[in-house]
């Protein structure tokens, strides 16, 4: 739920280098539909539309979206912004991976936000997670609307799409004014 909080962001961010949310309109993303399917496989593992238990599968469904999003990521990696929710986005496919197909928690983190009921879940706690530095190592403070525990991944992710944003929304620079930066000049 973090990547929520990065759009607003974004959209206020672009207001305030003085851009126009109707520039958002130019803005071609390729594969949308890739990572509109990763991320409603991930709203539909973390909810009640599937049943509680789905064993040995719910990890490998997990990765399986992750790697939809991330493809999605990668290959936008060119617009401005998105290198950098490349990197988060590797973040955290590298620790769901390297946890068997798990986002691992830290204790703390995850008891400030009362987590921890059945069924499978984004984040959980792993008693010795590989990587930890890139697990779910923080928490949004309970009153936020949707909050979450949260790893450095998720930082950069949402700094990258806030920021892919912010920059689309500017309104480009003329390449010149008329008369001006011309190598030629009129006797």
């Amino acid at each position: 739920m973090f990547i929520l909080y990065a759009i607003p962001l974004g959209i206020l961010a672009g207001y305030l280098l003085g851009g126009r949310i109707s520039r958002l309109a130019d803005l071609r993303l390729r594969w949308i539909p890739l990572a509109l399917i990763g991320l409603l496989i991930q709203v539909s593992l973390f909810s009640d539309w599937l049943p509680a238990d789905l064993g040995d599968a719910a990890p490998a469904i997990y990765i399986i979206s992750n790697l939809l999003v991330f493809a999605m990521v990668l290959r936008n990696v060119r617009v401005p912004g998105m290198a950098l929710a490349a990197v988060g986005a590797a973040s955290n496919l590298l620790a769901i991976i390297a946890n068997g197909g798990y986002m691992p928690a830290d204790p703390a983190a995850f008891v400030a936000l009362g987590l921890g009921g059945p069924g499978y879940t984004n984040s959980t706690l792993v008693t010795d997670p590989a990587l930890p530095f890139l697990t779910d190592i923080f928490a949004m403070p309970a009153w936020m609307p949707a909050a979450n525990v949260f790893s450095i991944g998720d930082v950069l992710l949402g700094l990258g799409v806030a920021l892919t944003i912010a920059l689309a929304m500017r309104v480009p620079r003329a390449a010149t004014a008329p008369g001006l930066g011309s190598d030629t000049q009129t006797a």
